[in-house]
């Protein structure tokens, strides 16, 4: 919910929006209002805490400092009761230019429509009243100037339109001198007749903006910093406009409640070992030995990690942990608890195994399983995603959220999915052969060609061990995600993948519903994965033939007229998904990979016609 002080409710959202699309920093129009979301100085921290050690880990060693005291709070609820304390999030008003909503009456020089840019200051009641004593209603203009650190603000009209610094505060007025609506026909001008350019000037030219002041209206007054990058033209309303950064992890099975007493019954004797070989050591002492009868040394050092403090995954990535889980020997995974967090069941191989799924090695049907989300930060013109192994880049550039970071907003998601991984030596087999090797080169070439117009961009190529894997299931994920969407009862955009691509451990996807309410809990998924020989089938059928294609098959990476530089054979017609559901924003994507294309190319990993 977005308030502004001493006002009444002014608009609502969903708490998990708060995190995603209208974190901090963010834009967004209400019925009366267009305002920045504030930082979370401004929150008030009535939101519940929530508890997930593995992730917190991660999270503190993203700031410099650490954070050794960070915790994770959901966004605050509206409160309905009018006599209880106000709770919400502050919204501060933004841009504070406006244009009048009426067109001039009498177009000037072919002008198809102007109207009147006025400031807040300008306004009474909301309204701006002109010369002749009217009343007119305005909107807030769709221009502002952002720059890469995150700072935003409004536009200098008056610098941008004289082309500098000036005295003059004549009427400026906004133009549309054509009906497509592109950059080249919106002009600004000056009544003095001085100042004249259009807004397709400040979009190639930078410095008609000015350099950036290091403006963070989201964090209030006097919260400026040091800055200088160019300033660039941003759309209010564009997609490049917000781009929160999320790190997410899902819990892991509770620990052996078994073991933890065991542990806590000699912990006098086992609280100080270094490693797993002091715990053998210690087992010589009698009730040490008795205590720990049936449990391997490594099981208890892990106890011991965890009862100082340490997560269970610490010093691992945030996949591997997830993966090793997935991967475990055991028929059944977690506890199968009502209220419990993770509880996941093998599917017997005689339920699934058919010629085409030779590659895979394991299904897993997960029933539950609960995902914990974050935002560390916010970029924006690109977003920052996480790597292949689920880690934020320390170090990267990041607005931040407040002005002294002591709690991160986060929520969790309860779902279910399926978890299919792959034979590992069928993966390093393909990945070795001559052909896939070059079609990997054609790909990073793409990514070269990326990086020279990003001077600066901090997405990476995938290393170069996990790259074409990564590529492959990526690819193969988008295409079972729009195959089981058909038939598991949930849109496309409420399934999400998490990509596993760990050459130590083995390669998976991991396909699961992930929302705050129930619509995330509803056994679609697991009653896919009975069938999901099934689904596989459907995916790699509808892989072979793009409705694009031979365009999209035949397409280069590395072409500087398509520009579309991280993709192989991909497009619309048939990879992309949508964002919410892709863990890279729709990149690194190539289904020659995966199944034969009309440019056979020979390059796939699953055999024609998944036969």
């Amino acid at each position: 919910m977005s308030r502004r002080p001493g006002s009444r409710p002014h608009g609502q959202v969903r708490r998990s929006q708060l995190i995603t699309s209208f974190g901090p920093g963010s834009m967004m129009d209400l019925p009366n209002h267009s305002v920045l979301i504030g930082g979370l100085d401004s929150w008030t921290l009535g939101g519940d805490e929530i508890i997930e050690p593995r992730l917190v880990d991660k999270l503190k060693d993203l700031f410099d400092p650490p954070l050794q005291n960070l915790k994770l709070y959901t966004p605050p609820a509206d409160n309905d009761d009018p006599t209880a304390p106000q709770t919400g999030i502050t919204a501060w008003q933004f841009p504070e230019w406006f244009i009048t909503q009426d067109v001039d009456s009498e177009p000037r020089n072919g002008v198809i429509r102007a109207r009147m840019l006025v400031h807040r200051r300008m306004l009474s009641k909301g309204k701006f009243i002109d010369d002749a004593k009217k009343k007119r209603s305005v909107v807030p203009v769709r221009f502002v100037r952002a720059c890469r650190n995150g700072h935003i603000g409004d536009i200098d009209w008056y610098f941008f339109v004289h082309g500098g610094h000036t005295d003059c505060r004549r009427q400026m007025w906004i133009e549309e001198r054509g009906t497509s609506g592109d950059l080249a026909e919106v002009w600004v001008r000056c009544e003095c007749g001085r100042g004249e350019r259009n807004m397709a000037l400040a979009a190639e030219s930078p410095q008609t903006l000015g350099r950036c002041d290091g403006h963070r209206p989201w964090l209030g007054a006097l919260a400026n910093e040091s800055c200088g990058e160019p300033n660039r033209l941003l759309i209010r309303t564009a997609s490049n406009a917000y781009f929160p950064q999320l790190m997410s992890v899902i819990s892991l099975p509770d620990r052996n409640e078994t073991l933890r007493e065991a542990v806590e019954a000699v912990w006098d004797f086992i609280g100080e070992v270094e490693d797993a070989g002091e715990v053998k050591y210690e087992r010589k002492k009698a009730k040490v030995s008795a205590a720990l009868d049936g449990f391997k040394d490594e099981e208890v050092f892990a106890e011991i990690k965890v009862r100082r403090g340490q997560s269970a995954g610490a010093g691992k990535s945030i996949k591997q942990a997830e993966m090793e889980t997935l991967i475990a020997s055991k028929d059944a995974i977690g506890d199968d608890k009502p209220d419990g967090n993770f509880f996941a069941r093998n599917l017997p191989r005689n339920e699934w195994d058919m010629p085409w799924m030779n590659q895979v090695e394991r299904v897993v049907l997960v029933h539950r399983l609960r995902e914990v989300m974050a935002q560390v930060g916010f970029t924006r013109f690109e977003a920052v995603s996480p790597d292949i192994d689920g880690e934020l880049e320390m170090g990267v550039r990041r607005a931040s959220l407040a002005r002294e970071i002591s709690w991160l907003p986060a929520i969790e998601n309860r779902g279910e999915g399926v978890f299919i991984q792959f034979r590992k030596d069928a993966v390093e087999q393909w990945a070795a052969r001559p052909d896939v090797i070059t079609r990997g080169k054609r790909l990073l070439a793409g990514y070269e060609a990326w990086k020279g117009e990003h001077s600066g961009a901090s997405k990476k190529f995938v290393e170069a061990g996990g790259m074409l894997p990564y590529v492959l299931f990526h690819s193969f994920s988008h295409l079972l995600v729009t195959a089981v969407s058909l038939e598991c009862g949930y849109p496309a955009s409420s399934i999400r993948e998490r990509i596993y691509t760990i050459p130590e451990i083995g390669y998976g996807v991991l396909l699961y519903t992930g929302t705050s309410d129930a619509e995330g809990t509803l056994g679609g998924l697991v009653q896919v994965g009975r069938r999901i020989h099934e689904h596989i089938r459907n995916a790699l059928e509808m892989g072979e033939l793009c409705s694009n294609d031979p365009v999209c098959a035949q397409h280069e990476p590395a072409n500087q007229h398509e520009r579309r530089f991280l993709h192989g054979a991909a497009c619309h017609g048939c990879l992309l998904i949508s964002e919410t559901s892709c863990e890279q924003h729709n990149e690194f994507l190539d289904r020659a990979l995966v199944v034969p294309t009309v440019d056979h190319l020979g390059v796939e990993f699953f055999r024609s016609g998944g036969q």
